[in-house]
């Protein structure tokens, strides 16, 4: 049995975290890819109300089942994803789950590529603070369904 957890936030805390999400989400100026890439991040960390969220907003945003269905899969859906998608993804899993302690050069390297200084910055910042909502919303076990566009 689970114990009980705080459904509260501290509001400076959340305001914090709202506004890096904003802000990364239009320097970065692809409401799709920021989906993808805050629905893949909350897969890893397995986090059911941010995925639930996400998901919803990907699709309100125009994003197909057939993508969204095979996201946890990407590297091998290699005809759904382009080039800056799959560069995205691999490096929100490379920052997600920091097992060698370092995001790869060839991870950082191949996102260089497809993303300017700036939009790369953007990606960065959207990806940490989609890791710090899931580590928020798992630690206090905050169940889907709460989030209304």
């Amino acid at each position: 049995m689970s114990a009980a957890r705080t459904q509260l936030l501290d509001r400076g805390v959340g305001q914090a975290l709202s506004a890096l999400s904003a802000a990364a989400k239009r320097g970065l100026g692809d409401p799709v890819l920021a989906e993808l890439v805050m629905i893949r991040a909350s897969q890893l960390n397995h986090c059911a109300f941010c995925l639930d969220m996400h998901l919803t907003l990907a699709r309100k945003n125009g994003e197909g089942e057939e993508r969204l269905g095979l996201l946890a899969a990407w590297e091998e859906a290699e005809d759904l994803y382009d080039g800056r998608e799959r560069a995205a993804l691999a490096l929100t899993e490379a920052m997600t789950v920091l097992t060698g302690g370092f995001v790869p050069d060839e991870v950082y390297e191949g996102a260089a590529e497809h993303f300017d200084d700036g939009e790369l910055a953007h990606l960065i910042g959207l990806i940490t603070a989609i890791n710090g909502w899931n580590r928020l919303m798992v630690s206090r076990r905050v169940a889907p369904g709460g989030y209304t566009p």
